[in-house]
């Protein structure tokens, strides 16, 4: 040990932070696998046919699955999800309510992305006023949206939103609604309909572990040349003092 002397503020700071780095590490490749995971099932449940809006009732496990829905927009009640961007343009996305004419459930259905170059005009768009068809997939967000605070209450339609609850807006309506959100698939109901499954890739996750472990080998490095060095220098002193008595 007399070659090893790191002091006791460095090494209260490695045993705090070097732990704290590599389960940052293990966490980031944890949600790489789980975004992977996710990725697969939204690929086959997107290959498969839509169901009928009957079967969505019954399903146990309703994420991403496709859906055909018969019926009618309710324009009078459109939520605009702000902040979205598409190929560097700033945006929203429309959300509307759809009641489904074969089992007369309410469902929020996303209708795409918007332009929203100029703040102080209003987006501009079209409902159809008769009933269409429109297919649809049902998004379940991996996780629980961040918002600095919540949207404020307002009983001007549309309304400007930062996360989309449909859970709030069927108690707002006082309506039996579907608890997830449907985007819609191209059709002549949507617009721009390209929608990402998750906002960051498997390959970013494994990208921040690999900093997280990163950082903590460089940390450890550190703490072993500091060791390393301040030992060295302590022998030096010694034997200089040594010297200076002989």
């Amino acid at each position: 040990m007399k070659r090893f002397r790191p002091g006791v503020v460095p090494t209260l700071v490695v045993a705090l932070l070097l732990p704290l780095l590599i389960s940052l590490g293990f966490w980031q490749l944890g949600r790489g696998a789980e975004k992977t995971a996710l990725l697969a099932s939204y690929a086959e449940r997107r290959a498969a046919e839509p169901m009928a809006s009957t079967e969505l009732l019954h399903s146990t496990d309703p994420a991403f699955r496709r859906v055909h829905l018969h019926g009618q927009f309710d324009a009078a009640h459109s939520l605009l999800l702000d902040n979205r961007q598409r190929d560097g343009k700033v945006g929203v996305e429309l959300l509307q309510p759809f009641q489904d004419q074969r089992t007369g459930l309410w469902l929020l259905v996303n209708r795409g992305w918007l332009p929203w170059p100029d703040r102080r005009v209003t987006p501009q768009f079209k409902t159809p006023a008769d009933a269409v068809n429109v297919d649809a997939w049902v998004y379940v967000a991996p996780g629980a949206t961040f918002q600095l605070h919540a949207d404020p209450v307002s009983s001007t339609w549309p309304q400007t939103v930062t996360a989309v609850e449909p859970a709030k807006l069927w108690k707002t309506l006082e309506r039996d609604g579907f608890a997830y959100e449907l985007r819609a698939e191209p059709g002549p109901a949507s617009y721009q309909a390209d929608w990402p499954v998750v906002a960051m890739g498997p390959e970013k996750h494994l990208g921040y572990a690999v900093q997280w472990f990163a950082m903590a080998t460089a940390l450890f490095g550190l703490y072993i040349y500091l060791g390393l060095h301040n030992a060295k220098e302590k022998h030096h002193g010694s034997g200089h003092e040594s010297t200076q008595h002989v």
